[in-house]
């Protein structure tokens, strides 16, 4: 019989003394994540597990959203209390991985059971790697939509071309109503920039001021200063639902998961539609959403854990749940049949859900994440007419470089 190294028997050790230990003394796993709104949906799904085995007890902590998670975390990181398990944003990972932060979880993931590596989207495996090693497991997965009020467009936006869009707002504008929402938001401008055919980044390095860019700002800058669109602060969130109830506004690009929120603001009935796509020839979605990290240097067995517990979040019928519960898309497919009762109900969501057949991931370069502010700041610029898209774009582009 052949001996075992000394690392992989204490790698081993670490895994099943847990469980020698008994249900007593289960290997605390801390998760920290940035889902506020359905703090009660994970909480119930660690009880469940927790109480499955007793090698275990997950522990999640909602830490506010993915901004203001990913500083607790470096913080934590430097002090050696950071968590066995956290969620981040899909530009955020790359940074902390390049600098050894993160885990590489590549032997964990080519060991999964060839039905769960098959069943969950390439896309969705692509957006959590770096440099051709897994860093993030996939969970919360979003689409951009278009997200209109109902009550004043009664015919759904789906299929339309940003030329459209623009055509409907000049016909629904009036004195006081300003159908498009603008929001100096880094994902649904970049949705904005793919569904022309175009990218934010080439060959790993960034390109801000690409011609689609360019094109994509331009119009949303005519839009806002011609009276078509409404600038909105991203901290300006209960005055915009107010206006979007109202009727001032009508249309607002956001993420498929935003739907439940937005179906809560009173006396407004929301509808959601796919992306505005320009070209149908070259048109894609990014992926939005998050993933699942292991902090460097956590112990063997609350890495254990941590896996474990992510697996138990992968079951069909658990994502199946999350779905139902955030409107988030599923990253497995066989998922799907088991929402047929719920998309039945819910066709405007399958129509919008339906669009990670075309998604793709977000650039993961170590720097990605530092684009989003530029982005930002180049939009909020460029609709406040403070400088020319133009201008607004290749500054963003210089600082990127």
């Amino acid at each position: 019989m052949p001996r075992l190294s000394l690392s992989v028997l204490s790698a081993l050790l670490a895994v099943t003394l847990p469980c020698a230990a008994g249900a007593q003394t289960p290997v605390r796993v801390e998760f920290w994540h940035a889902m506020n709104g359905v703090q009660g949906e994970i909480a119930a799904y660690a009880r469940d597990f927790n109480r499955s085995q007793n090698r275990y007890e997950v522990v999640p902590v909602a830490q506010g959203s993915y901004r203001d998670l990913l500083p607790k975390l470096e913080t934590a990181l430097k002090t050696g209390k950071a968590p066995a398990l956290a969620q981040l944003e899909f530009t955020q990972f790359p940074a902390l991985a390049q600098a050894g932060q993160l885990t590489d979880l590549s032997g964990f993931v080519d060991d999964l059971p060839a039905a769960l590596r098959s069943d969950i989207y390439p896309a969705v495996w692509k957006a959590g790697e770096l440099g051709g090693k897994n860093f993030g497991l996939p969970w919360n997965v979003s689409v951009p939509v278009l997200m209109y009020n109902a009550g004043v467009l009664r015919s759904s936006p789906a299929g339309w071309t940003w030329t459209a869009l623009e055509a409907a707002a000049r016909k629904m504008a009036t004195r006081s109503r300003r159908p498009l929402v603008v929001t100096a938001e880094a994902w649904t401008f970049e949705a904005n920039v793919m569904s022309r055919g175009g990218s934010l980044a080439s060959a790993g390095r960034p390109a801000l001021n690409s011609p689609e860019a360019l094109e994509a700002l331009t119009q949303l800058t005519r839009m806002t200063q011609g009276g078509l669109a409404q600038y909105r602060s991203l901290t300006d969130v209960a005055g915009a639902a107010f206006d979007f109830a109202r009727g001032q506004n009508v249309l607002v690009l956001a993420s498929v998961a935003n739907w439940n929120d937005a179906r809560k603001i009173p006396l407004l009935s929301v509808g959601v539609a796919p992306f505005p796509c320009e070209k149908a020839s070259a048109c894609t979605v990014p992926l939005g959403g998050g993933t699942l990290v292991v902090p460097k240097g956590t112990p063997a067995a609350e890495r254990a854990g941590a896996q474990a517990f992510w697996q138990y979040l992968m079951a069909p019928e658990r994502l199946a749940d999350w779905v139902r519960a955030t409107a988030y898309v599923s990253p497995r497919r066989s998922a799907t049949p088991l929402l047929e009762g719920w998309y039945a109900k819910n066709p405007q969501i399958r129509a919008a859900h339906a669009q990670i057949g075309r998604a793709a991931p977000r650039a993961t370069t170590p720097d990605s994440g530092e684009w989003v502010p530029l982005v930002e700041r180049a939009i909020e610029q460029a609709v406040g007419g403070k400088m020319t898209p133009k201008a607004a774009l290749d500054a963003a582009q210089k600082a990127a470089k």
